[in-house]
């Protein structure tokens, strides 16, 4: 039988949440024909390994298996794009949603809606479920800022906890960034057309299992992709994270030179150190937030950093000699650095992406 619902589950470490997710289901969705798409990537602990064992017993149950990628936004879109049903809900793996609101949020969509939302911050709703008072304040200044910033007149725009119909979802994957921890507000921003928006109230529950991945460079993240919209797509969301690192770069290089000039090292060995420093932390930033979906880990760091060193090196060789080329032409001191930079810029990040954090 055709299913009318598809519950899409992006998880990573989740083996334990596995069964008590479909049991959840399997009691909250009664009477409706429903399957779960766990949408996997790839996890070291069997998330994928449960799912499939679970799937022998019963087709309603389906794993997507991702290797080489990694990310919820991207693991959402594969999995509604996977979906023949009519409407298409994503869940946390977690269990902290409720998913005992999938019934109401149906009926909204039924009704006329176009994207039912379930909510911790309408009448009704609550958001005490977050691990820890930091939690609370990140996730409610990322709400703060995605309202203000967008005017979406959503009041729980962080949440990953929807429902819409397939073929609307399908309309919009096209425009979607696809890339972080939060698609909810990209799916709003993406439509040509003002979405009919209901929020269903629910409870945040405490996790059970498993770890919490919402941190500050998921709210980076989320801080990006409204980047991303505001230039409607035009830079590569990773390039600007990519430039932005730079920036810092630049800052902590001036901060090690400075404070090794103040100890009576020489300008030559305190710009060297200052460079290395800098090399380092945007190494360290950059696998941690532009490529955090690919990162490395373990004995990969040691190579990665060594391969960034190596083409950050390169990379300034081409700044100077393209910055002294166009001076020597008479371009102003101003224009030729900034000439030499934005190709230094470009070869890092180009080459970065094809060496050091090259997919896997």
């Amino acid at each position: 039988m055709r299913s009318t619902l598809t519950v899409v589950v992006p998880c990573y470490n989740e083996r334990a949440n596995i069964a008590p997710m479909v049991a959840a289901l399997q009691a909250a969705l009664a009477g409706i024909a429903w399957e779960v798409v766990f949408v996997d990537d790839n996890s070291p602990d069997g998330t994928a390994d449960e799912a499939r064992r679970l799937a022998q017993s019963d087709s309603r149950v389906r794993c997507i298996r991702r290797v080489g990628r990694r990310g919820l936004s991207s693991a959402v879109i594969e999995g509604a794009l996977s979906s023949s049903a009519d409407y298409v809900a994503v869940i946390d793996g977690d269990m902290q949603h409720d998913e005992t609101r999938l019934p109401l949020m149906l009926e909204a969509l039924q009704g006329g809606a176009a994207l039912a939302i379930g909510s911790r911050h309408v009448a009704g709703g609550d958001n005490a479920g977050l691990s820890s008072p930091f939690r609370e304040k990140l996730s409610n200044l990322g709400i703060a800022v995605a309202k203000k910033l967008t005017g979406a007149e959503v009041n729980d725009p962080m949440s990953g906890f929807f429902m819409l119909r397939r073929d609307l979802f399908e309309s919009l994957a096209g425009r979607l960034n696809g890339q972080g921890f939060k698609i909810l507000l990209d799916l709003v921003l993406a439509s040509p057309t003002r979405l009919k928006i209901v929020e269903i109230p629910y409870k945040f529950r405490p996790r059970t299992a498993g770890e919490s991945k919402l941190d500050a460079l998921v709210m980076l993240q989320f801080a990006g992709l409204l980047v991303d919209k505001a230039l409607r797509g035009t830079v590569p969301l990773r390039f600007i994270s990519f430039a932005l690192v730079g920036a810092f770069g630049v800052l902590i290089n001036i901060a090690v030179l400075e404070a090794a000039r103040s100890v009576g090292v020489g300008f030559g060995l305190a710009q060297t150190i200052g460079t290395f420093v800098a090399m380092i932390a945007n190494f360290e930033l950059n696998n941690q937030l532009t490529y955090r979906t690919q990162r490395l880990k373990g004995p990969k760091i040691w190579r990665g950093l060594l391969l960034f060193v190596l083409v950050c090196s390169l990379g300034a060789i081409a700044n100077i000699g393209i910055a002294n080329a166009l001076y020597a032409q008479d371009a102003s001191s101003i224009m030729a650095g900034a000439a030499g930079a934005a190709v230094g810029v470009v070869w890092n990040y180009a080459v970065s992406a094809t060496l050091v954090w090259r997919s896997r």
